[in-house]
């Protein structure tokens, strides 16, 4: 999969991934449709930062939430 094409596709694998590592709980919250496409860069920047790091405390999870809720379309 080339991530460097902006698509929903890559969003929803993405979104998906992040979901993932992060063990959300409630996944369900975070739809790729509800991300804004002009935000692909940033999106694609959380991501790869997330699959970089085995481990993430409390804080940095809800830093990463944080982040992707700003992200989200208004």
């Amino acid at each position: 999969m080339d991530l460097s094409i902006k698509s929903k596709e890559n969003m929803n694998f993405m979104v998906g991934k992040i979901s993932d590592k992060l063990n959300f709980i409630n996944a369900e919250v975070m739809k790729a449709s509800q991300f804004d496409e002009e935000k692909y860069e940033d999106l694609h920047d959380i991501y790869e930062l997330v699959m970089k790091r085995d481990h993430f405390s409390p804080s940095e999870r809800q830093a990463i939430a944080e982040e992707l809720g700003s992200l989200r379309k208004k």
